[in-house]
């Protein structure tokens, strides 16, 4: 080959190489079966999906929100936590600028499944990734989809270290309530709104975690999240137990106060509000490991002497938000109080 063939084959090569790298990104499947290419590195973030700042955050990479849907004043325990939220464009609903997300190098939009927006952010060349999770095994999937698309070593050990976690939990619990008959099983309603009257159904992690702390969903006949029900509906399913999702108010200042006081939850004094830190407990977080501790717990006290939610949860903070978290500030979260201003 002559010296000017070579020079010809040396300037090819060089001018091909960026094709090559662009051909070679990173790619991921996300959970709405779409292959998205991603930048060799993620830095910048923009998440329309409220309950999954809280994988982000447990990955290690909440200081990487530069776009979000949520807001201290719904979520001080969060703010507090990832403090670099506040300097994060803030928006309401779950839908941003396209040209803003640009104009500040978002270089990731995470969405729920099924958001309208997605199809705009890609128009945009903004790679978008749709995650979702309804039950403990697609949660797992989702944290390690988030952790593959960070594209890190932290963030992938982490992403495995959080799914044995929670596999122990789950197996720890299940291995006392799987014994259980029927009949021991208390009847547990779970309401996310008294105004409008609104529970969880099945196909829902909620259901999910009822079942796996020994209890029943009385309102299983019920599909999905976030339901709409009479007052009279409730009557009829004769709840042994009621979970009040946080923010919610109570039940004794809600139109159902006295409407109520018939059913054994309310008198039996098991009405009770859930648990929401970084994010609600009960819904669709990181901390839906620390819920079916408190879950099982709280249906099942003799089942589960030993544990110590308090210490769970400072633990759980401090392995999972590298956050030095108080027995005091734990409680708070327990009883679904804000932190102390």
């Amino acid at each position: 080959m002559s010296i000017k063939t070579k020079a010809l084959v040396l300037t090819a090569t060089l001018l091909l190489t960026p094709l090559h790298a662009a051909l070679a990104a990173r790619q991921v499947i996300d959970d709405s079966g779409t292959k998205i290419t991603l930048p060799d590195h993620v830095n910048r973030i923009a998440d329309a999906w409220y309950a999954h700042h809280s994988l982000l955050m447990t990955l290690g990479a909440g200081d990487k929100i530069i776009a979000t849907v949520n807001h201290a004043q719904d979520r001080p325990w969060m703010f507090l936590i990832q403090p670099s939220l506040n300097k994060a464009l803030s928006v309401r609903g779950v839908t941003f600028n396209s040209e803003t997300l640009l104009t500040d190098k978002t270089d990731v939009v995470f969405a729920s499944k099924g958001n309208g927006d997605v199809a705009a952010y890609r128009q945009a060349q903004l790679p978008t990734v749709e995650v979702q999770f309804d039950d403990f095994p697609s949660m797992k999937h989702a944290m390690l989809t988030t952790a593959a698309v960070l594209g890190t070593p932290q963030a992938e050990k982490q992403a495995r270290l959080y799914n044995q976690y929670l596999d122990r939990q789950i197996a720890a619990i299940q291995a006392k309530t799987s014994k259980l008959t029927e009949a021991q099983k208390p009847r547990v309603l779970h309401i996310e709104s008294l105004h409008p009257l609104k529970i969880d159904g099945s196909d829902t992690l909620i259901d999910t975690w009822i079942r796996l702390a020994g209890g029943i969903n009385v309102a299983s006949e019920v599909k999905g999240n976030m339901k709409e029900v009479s007052p009279e509906q409730v009557l009829a399913w004769k709840p042994d137990v009621i979970i009040i999702g946080a923010g919610a108010g109570t039940l004794d200042n809600s139109d159902y106060g006295k409407l109520f006081q018939s059913l054994k939850a309310v008198q039996q004094h098991k009405v009770w509000q859930n648990p929401s830190g970084v994010f609600p407990w009960d819904r669709y977080g990181t901390e839906a490991a620390l819920q079916i501790q408190w879950a099982a717990q709280k249906l099942h006290p003799e089942l589960f002497p030993d544990l110590n939610i308090v210490s769970a949860t400072e633990d759980f903070y401090r392995r999972f938000f590298n956050y030095p978290l108080t027995a005091s500030q734990a409680k708070r979260i327990l009883n679904a109080l804000p932190p102390e201003s």
